[in-house]
């Protein structure tokens, strides 16, 4: 089954962009600004998050434009917060090192994500510093980023390194971390049909500020509910420029790591928030499925601009199904989705 899209049209080369369509929120902006800058399509964007508490750009979204029209020197109107409506007309992509700060506790790993595809195109090396929030709610933590995409990344001839300096939690953020983007011009296709063995896993709670014992109660649940080892279950005190706590599960299969967050909130109990990432991490394992939910919304635009691929995930959401069909309007490709069991599905990007 072919993902269909309603609400991008094509007028005298540019692409007009409803951006309350399916999903409606800012991954609609994020892959429209890469997918952009990597096929030189200019985009204008309506009714950006419209549907949302807070519609029109945040600043985390507002750093995504401001950090792609650095690297491809993009005339952009509309490029400001709160604003609804965004166009973006591309330049020639350039590698450099760049230095972008959201300003708040804002996703830095969602900023990467943007610029991401277009640096790898560029002539040279680029290193990013991304300064904000890199532990949030709603978006890949660093740990994600690190372990569980970028490997992937690399058996797709994607060379990406990525090193943390400091952590950011909400809501102060103060966060910083740094890519390096080698340039690939020739990529494979992936297919990730099987997870192979467990090798090893992991229950790691990274905190700052927090009593010890909030951890300690967030590991208890994983070890009585998932059946972890002590020696499995880890506790990591960090300084950060203000609290935070983050439950990372990680399972590292031979050909796939899969890594399940849960964030700690103000006025959640430490078992609720674990009980988030166990239930996620049953669903995931039961599943049969090589792919995480998550996973697949980051693997799905490499794919489709490089060899695309194949692999097995949980059942799309409804993000997921956004995600496709924006990268359909702008690239000539398939993704199709079939359902090979109640909760594992077959994604396949043909060129």
């Amino acid at each position: 089954m072919r993902i269909p899209i309603d609400g991008i049209i094509d007028s005298n080369g540019m692409k007009i962009i409803d951006g309350s369509l399916g999903e409606g929120g800012g991954q609609i902006v994020r892959s429209a600004l890469a997918l952009s800058m990597c096929t030189g399509t200019t985009i204008k964007i309506e009714n950006i998050r419209s549907g949302r508490r807070k519609p029109g750009l945040l600043r985390q979204h507002l750093t995504c434009v401001l950090a792609s029209q650095k690297i491809c020197s993009a005339r952009v109107d509309g490029a400001e917060l709160g604003s609804s409506y965004l166009l973006f007309e591309p330049g020639k992509i350039q590698s450099g090192d760049y230095d972008f700060d959201i300003g708040t506790a804002g996703s830095t790993c969602l900023v990467f994500q943007t610029v991401l595809p277009a640096l790898l195109m560029a002539e040279g090396v680029s290193t990013v510093k991304l300064r904000g929030g890199t532990h949030n709610m709603m978006a890949p933590s660093f740990d994600f980023i690190k372990h569980s995409f970028l490997p992937l990344l690399q058996r797709m001839n994607i060379d990406v390194t990525a090193e943390l300096n400091a952590f950011g939690f909400y809501p102060a953020g103060g966060g910083e971390w740094i890519a390096l983007i080698n340039p690939s011009s020739v990529t494979r296709s992936v297919k990730l049909m099987e997870r192979g063995e467990l090798e090893s896993r992991e229950a790691v709670v990274t905190q700052s500020g927090i009593d010890r014992r909030i951890a300690g109660r967030e590991l208890a649940v994983v070890k009585k509910k998932l059946g972890f080892s002590d020696s499995e279950l880890i506790i990591n005190e960090v300084e950060s420029a203000g609290q935070g706590n983050i439950l990372s599960l990680r399972f590292h299969y031979a050909d796939v790591t899969e890594v399940i967050d849960s964030i700690g909130q103000r006025g959640v109990r430490a078992e609720k928030v674990a009980d988030s990432a166990v239930k996620s991490a049953i669903r995931y394992v039961q599943s049969g499925a090589v792919v995480g939910e998550h996973l697949c919304d980051q693997l799905l635009l490499p794919m489709a601009l490089g060899k695309g691929g194949c692999f097995t995930t949980l059942e799309p959401t409804l993000h997921t199904k956004t995600n496709c069909a924006v990268i359909q309007a702008f690239i000539d490709c398939e993704i199709e989705v079939k359902a090979l069991a109640d909760y594992c599905f077959e994604m396949r990007v043909s060129k």
